[in-house]
């Protein structure tokens, strides 16, 4: 794997840079605070607060990897598909992959998109890409983000260990 002059990343598919070290837990981590109306992203433990995300994204669109996506590389079976919300949705509006373990992105926001383009025979969709440093601070409460660098850190264990660095 060929190492990006920024220690601690690597150069992964598509020459996209990753984070490869392990994550630091930080004593001050303020969990992302919900408000009325937020759209939240609950996975097990993990909930990202996507309105807050989103408002992140916008603020700052230089800092955020934006590019197209193969659908077919995401499941294809959504299942809280809301069919009467199908004729609204934009699928040029960039859905939001997250780096869950290094290398690997999962689809935080954008079911929707992704389903209607599968449906359309769309190849590719635009999608934010944000990396495990961006994202974290989008996690709901204290213990997520401790579980959540947990598991970064060993994942990023077994990548060493594999040899893949």
């Amino acid at each position: 794997m060929v190492t990006n002059a920024k220690k601690g990343q690597s150069v992964g598919r598509r020459g996209v840079p990753r984070l490869t070290n392990r994550l630091k837990v930080d004593d001050k981590f303020t969990p992302c605070p919900g408000e009325d109306g937020d759209e939240m992203y609950p996975n097990g433990i993990f909930e990202f607060n996507i309105t807050k995300m989103i408002e992140y994204i916008q603020e700052n669109p230089d800092g955020i990897i934006l590019e197209e996506v193969r659908v077919s590389d995401f499941s294809k079976d959504f299942s809280s598909i809301n069919e009467s919300h199908m004729d609204s949705v934009d699928i040029s509006q960039p859905v939001i992959l997250a780096e869950i373990s290094p290398g690997r992105y999962n689809l935080i926001d954008g079911n929707h998109r992704m389903e209607k383009a599968q449906r359309m025979g769309v190849e590719k969709i635009p999608a934010y890409k944000l990396n495990a440093e961006q994202h974290v601070r989008f996690l709901t409460s204290g213990r997520a983000y401790i579980a959540y660098v947990e598991y970064w850190n060993s994942k990023v264990k077994a990548l060493k260990e594999q040899g893949s660095e």
